[in-house]
């Protein structure tokens, strides 16, 4: 198994996107508990929730930074896909640094059982940028096809295989075709 697999995932199956699903789907959790607690909703308790998800958010961040920017320095600089997926990391920077702001000065009134007004803005702002890093992400997948194989053709459980297969290596560019493989493995 090739070291690279560790840090960006098998070939069909890169790491940055599932980590990426939770980051933001804890993100989410966390305005949700921050609007509910803001218009009275179980004030004390979803504030906790609130300031909790942004913490274990801010932790999840970590890893999928990290394989974010492993992906991105793999990039042809000044591409269009650069140009696209470096927009998606500073928007996601960006989205980072409101989260950390508004659990630093959110936690004041986490003690206290509330969210306040200003630590409210900065995840709502956090939020917001989230969700425009979100959709560059998936313009970097979805329309610069980055890391994707497709190999339409390939049978449903070796798809789906947690294994790095010669098709998938092929289709990623990470070793030859052999002449003997199947035909319309590159993308």
């Amino acid at each position: 198994m090739k070291l690279t697999y560790l840090v960006k995932g098998l070939p069909g199956h890169p790491l940055h996107p599932p980590l990426t699903d939770a980051t933001i789907g804890i993100y989410t959790a966390a305005t949700t508990f921050a609007v509910l607690s803001a218009v009275g909703v179980s004030e004390g308790n979803m504030a906790t929730a609130w300031w909790l998800a942004l913490v274990i958010g801010l932790i999840v961040t970590g890893p999928t930074a990290l394989t974010g920017l492993i992906d991105w320095l793999g990039i042809s600089w000044g591409s269009p896909l650069w140009r696209t997926a470096t927009a998606h990391l500073l928007a996601m920077v960006t989205a980072t640094v409101f989260f950390l702001l508004a659990a630093i000065f959110g936690h004041g009134g986490y003690v206290d059982g509330e969210v306040t007004g200003g630590a409210l803005v900065l995840n709502l702002i956090g939020f917001g940028t989230l969700t425009l890093g979100g959709w560059l992400g998936g313009t970097v997948v979805f329309v610069h096809g980055m890391r994707v194989l497709n190999l339409v053709e390939e049978p449903a459980l070796r798809a789906a295989a947690p294994v790095a297969t010669p098709e998938k290596e092929a289709a990623a560019g990470e070793r030859p075709r052999d002449d003997g493989e199947r035909e319309g493995l590159t993308s």
